[in-house]
C-alpha cells in the first residue's frame, strides 16, 4: 500500500513539474533525495516533496539563502595557490581534446601533452619485476602461479609479512612498513657510504607529501617574523603553491641561465639579506637535479650551499627525485647527505636536513603508485614527535606505493632469477642485442660498436651508407628512430 501512495505522490509532483519553468525543474531535480526503506519512503517522500516545493518557491521569489562558501569567503591562501603544471592551459587542453573527440576540428590532429613528467602516460612500459612484486602483494593467490619467478614471490611474501593481516589492503604504521623503511636505509647507505637510521625514514604519498609535511613544521610567526622559504627560480610549482597555501613568505633566489642554470652562492646571500627586511628566512629548498632546469649541482656547489645554511641557521630541504636521471657524462649526482657527511662532524651533526625521493621519476616513472620517502637528520626529537603526529593524521601512505618504493631501492641482485631480465642481459653486449633486434624487426644490418672498442658504459653501432639509395636511406633513418624509441620505452629490451 505504501508503494501506491508513494507513486501517487510522485505523480502529483510530476504534474506540478510539467507546469514549472526549466529553472524550477532544475531546482526540483537538484534537491530530490532518495529515501531508505519502506516506512521512510512512505512518509519521507511527502516530507521531501514539501521541501522541494519550498526550495523552488524561494528560488522563484528570490529568497534563496546565500551560500556559506563563496569566492568572497573562500580561504584567501587557497585563492593564492597556483600550479602551472596542471593549471589553466592544461584544463584548456582537456577541453580541446573533448571538442575534437566530438567531431570538432582544429589546425592539428591531436593534443600533444608535454606539460607533465608522466612517463607511462607517454607510452613508457612498466618494469616487469616491479609490477610482478606489486601484483603478488595485491593478489597473493598468484603465489602458486609458475609464471612468477621465486625471487619475486619471496619479495612479495616479505612485504606482506610486514603488513597487518598480511594484506596490502591494511593500514600500515604511519611512518610506513618497517621492512621497507629498513630497505630504504640500506639503499641510502649503499648509495652514499654513510650510515642511515631506518627510524629517520618516513614513507610518503609521493615526494610532494613529504615536502608539504616538512614545510608545515617550519612555517610559523607573523608579519616580519613570518617564515621565509628560499626556493630556486625557475622552480617546481609545488613549492610556490605550498608557500601560498601556508601563508609563508616566498624568497626567490635565481639560477644562472647563462651558466646552465647553475646555483650562484652570491645570489643566495643577496636573496637572504633582502628577505630579512620583511620576514625570517628559516628554510632553503634545493632541487637537485633541477626541475624544470635539469642542472646537476657539483660537489663544490653543494658544499657552498651547506656552509651557507650552517652559517645562517637554515633548515635544508633537498628534493632529489631525479637522482637516477643524470645522463651527461661530465655530471654526477651527489646527495646532500653524503656531501654533508664528508664536510665533517661540525656540519654533519648540526645542519638539519630533509631529503626526498619518489617512485614517480627515475627509470620506473611509476607516478600513479604515489610512492615516496623522506629522510630527516638532526631533527630535534620533540619536533620529530610532532612530525609523526602530522603523518598520523593522514593514517599512512598507499601500501601499493610503499611496495613499489621497496622494489626501486632494492632491485634484483646478481644471484636472483630476475636479475638477467631486469638488466637485459641475454649473454651479449647491449649494443649487440640492439643490432640483432634491429635486424630481426626491420631488416637493417649494422655492426655493434663493441666490435671496434668503445669507452666503458657507452654503446654504439656502425653504419655504412656509401652504396645506399636515397629511398633506402629515408627508410633506414625512419626505422633507426623507431627502434631507438621502442628500445627506450620497452622494458623487455
Amino acid at each position: 500500500m505504501y508503494r501506491l501512495q508513494s507513486l501517487a505522490a510522485r505523480s502529483l509532483i510530476a504534474g506540478a513539474l510539467d507546469q514549472c519553468s526549466p529553472l524550477t525543474l532544475t531546482s526540483f531535480t537538484g534537491v530530490r533525495h532518495k529515501s531508505q526503506g519502506p516506512p521512510v519512503e512512505k512518509y519521507g517522500q511527502m516530507r521531501f516533496i514539501t521541501a522541494e516545493a519550498k526550495v523552488a518557491t524561494e528560488r522563484l521569489n528570490g529568497k534563496m539563502r546565500e551560500r556559506t562558501l563563496t569566492m568572497e569567503t573562500l580561504n584567501p591562501q587557497v585563492k593564492a595557490v597556483e600550479y602551472a603544471v596542471r593549471g589553466p592551459i592544461v584544463i584548456k587542453a582537456g577541453e580541446i581534446e573533448r571538442y575534437m573527440e566530438e567531431g570538432g576540428t582544429k589546425p592539428f590532429s591531436e593534443v600533444i601533452k608535454a606539460n607533465i613528467g608522466d612517463a607511462h602516460a607517454m607510452g613508457q612500459q612498466p618494469i616487469t619485476f616491479l609490477r610482478q612484486v606489486v601484483a603478488l602483494c595485491t593478489f597473493p593467490e598468484l603465489m602458486d602461479s609458475p609464471s612468477f619467478p621465486e625471487d619475486v614471490k619471496w619479495r612479495a611474501r616479505r612485504i606482506l609479512e610486514g603488513c597487518g593481516g598480511h594484506s596490502l589492503g591494511s593500514y600500515s604504521a604511519s611512518p610506513g612498513v618497517e621492512c621497507i623503511r629498513k630497505d630504504i636505509a640500506a639503499y641510502i647507505e649503499q648509495r652514499d657510504g654513510v650510515p642511515a637510521d631506518w627510524e629517520n625514514i618516513y614513507l610518503t604519498t609521493g615526494a610532494s607529501d613529504g615536502i608539504m609535511t616538512v614545510l608545515r613544521l617550519l612555517v610559523s610567526g607573523k608579519d616580519s617574523s613570518r617564515t621565509g622559504v628560499m626556493i630556486p627560480i625557475p622552480q617546481y610549482p609545488l613549492y610556490s603553491a605550498a608557500i601560498s597555501e601556508m601563508d609563508a613568505v616566498q624568497v626567490n633566489y635565481y639560477l644562472d641561465e647563462d651558466n646552465c642554470w647553475a646555483l650562484d652562492i652570491n645570489e643566495l646571500h643577496r636573496a637572504f639579506q633582502a628577505a630579512k627586511q620583511h620576514c625570517q628566512p628559516r628554510v632553503i629548498c634545493i632541487i637537485n637535479p633541477g626541475n624544470p632546469t635539469g642542472q646537476v649541482q657539483s660537489k663544490k656547489c653543494i658544499e657552498e650551499v651547506l656552509h651557507f645554511a650552517y652559517e645562517e641557521n637554515l633548515f635544508v630541504m633537498s628534493d632529489e627525485v631525479y637522482q637516477d636521471n643524470v645522463y651527461a657524462p661530465d655530471c654526477q649526482f651527489h646527495s646532500f647527505k653524503k656531501v654533508l657527511y664528508e664536510m665533517g662532524p661540525e656540519y654533519f651533526n648540526s645542519v638539519e636536513l630533509a631529503s626526498f625521493h619518489s617512485t614517480s621519476k627515475g627509470y620506473t616513472g611509476e607516478c600513479g603508485f604515489r610512492g615516496g620517502y623522506m629522510e630527516v637528520i638532526n631533527m630535534d626529537p620533540e619536533v620529530k614527535a610532532q612530525l609523526v603526529k602530522l603523518l598520523s593524521v593522514r593514517l599512512c601512505p598507499p601500501l601499493a606505493g610503499q611496495a613499489a618504493m621497496d622494489v626501486i631501492v632494492n632491485p634484483p641482485q646478481p644471484d636472483e632469477h630476475s636479475f638477467k631480465q631486469f638488466h637485459q642481459a641475454l649473454g651479449m653486449q647491449p649494443d649487440m642485442l640492439y643490432c640483432l633486434r634491429l635486424l630481426e624487426e626491420t631488416g637493417i644490418c649494422v655492426v655493434p660498436g663493441s666490435g671496434f672498442g668503445q669507452k666503458d658504459g657507452t654503446y654504439h653501432f656502425r653504419k655504412v651508407t656509401l652504396n645506399m639509395h636515397m629511398s633506402h636511406y629515408v627508410v633506414f633513418l625512419s626505422q633507426i628512430n623507431k627502434t631507438a624509441q621502442k628500445t627506450k620505452n620497452d622494458s623487455s629490451y
